[in-house]
């Protein structure tokens, strides 16, 4: 059985990963201004982005494919290409992508079958859409453990099943720089969580808020002082996390900028020490367009699959 995966442009994830595996992206639309820029997570279309000076105060935003764009691209390519497949997608608490995703999938599996005889292709086609229910290098956890599993020749009902497990124990987190930009795109969107007072009080005393993706809620969980303290403190934790034991042997990180400052940050060495004591797979790339637009540029984010458990800070 040829098993596909399907995520959207929001997912963090390489692109040597995304190409070596046959991952089919759902671009997301953003909005710059004057402008929209498909994000497709091409890298040097996100160097140049992170690169650049865009207005980080104008009217960003972001657009999710509309559920007639998903249906083309399954019934154009993916029905034939494939026989099942996973299609994930960014928290639906956060997002219309599942939702979009889901209403198309009725169509498709309604609509496919001309489709595939007239490319001679035989037998049915089936697909499941799951809710990631987290953000950004958590769903490049979701998308690692999928791959991990097709490629054993795992069958789609036992992929599904570990998957859908998966996104109850997918611990993710955020520590923004620009808490005036992350403020306005909450405002944006009706989130709360990011004040006018706390964004100004936040920047004067250079405190940064560290915001927690899990089970479909995000929010935040800490008040870190100074950036690169924030983003130590947090390697920490991660590293005994994995000292107790995951739950998946992959740690996935992204950062809104080159990940040569990412790596220069205090504590990722001994992070990456620990990694490879306990076999963990470390999975790093750029913050996606995407999330840039909504979190900001210099923005660190990770992931890793735990049980639950209380938080250090």
């Amino acid at each position: 059985m040829r098993i596909g995966l399907v995520v959207d442009s929001a997912c963090d994830l390489p692109q040597s990963f995304i190409e070596q595996h046959g991952i089919v992206i759902l671009p997301i639309t953003l909005h710059l201004g004057d402008r929209d820029e498909i994000d497709t997570r091409d890298p040097e279309k996100t160097r140049r982005f992170y690169e650049g000076k865009w207005d980080r105060r104008s009217d960003a935003g972001s657009s999710a494919f509309a559920t007639d764009q998903i249906k083309q691209l399954f019934l154009e390519k993916l029905v034939i290409d494939f026989d099942f497949v996973f299609c994930l997608t960014i928290a639906s608490s956060r997002s219309p992508m599942f939702d979009n995703a889901v209403k198309a999938s009725f169509a498709i599996l309604n609509d496919y079958k001309p489709f595939r005889a007239k490319a001679g292709v035989n037998g049915p086609f089936a697909l499941r859409v799951i809710d990631c229910q987290n953000l950004f290098a958590a769903q490049g956890l979701m998308a690692v453990e999928a791959v991990r599993m097709i490629e054993q020749g795992e069958n789609p009902i036992r992929i599904r099943e570990r998957l859908e497990a998966l996104t109850q124990n997918i611990h993710g987190y955020m520590l923004p720089q620009d808490l005036y930009y992350l403020r306005a795109r909450a405002k944006k969107k009706g989130d709360r969580s990011v004040g006018w007072m706390g964004a100004m009080l936040g920047t004067a005393l250079d405190i940064k808020p560290l915001i927690r993706g899990y089970r479909n809620e995000t929010g935040p969980v800490a008040k870190l002082r100074h950036f690169h303290r924030g983003a130590e403190r947090l390697f920490d934790y991660v590293t005994t996390r994995i000292a107790h034991g995951l739950l998946a042997p992959t740690l996935v990180i992204s950062y809104g900028g080159q990940l040569d400052e990412m790596r220069s940050l205090p504590g990722y060495e001994r992070m990456v020490a620990i990694c490879k004591q306990h076999g963990i797979e470390r999975v790093e790339s750029m913050l996606s367009m995407t999330g840039g637009i909504n979190v900001g540029p210099g923005a660190l984010t990770l992931a890793f699959a735990d049980e639950a458990h209380d938080l250090p800070f």
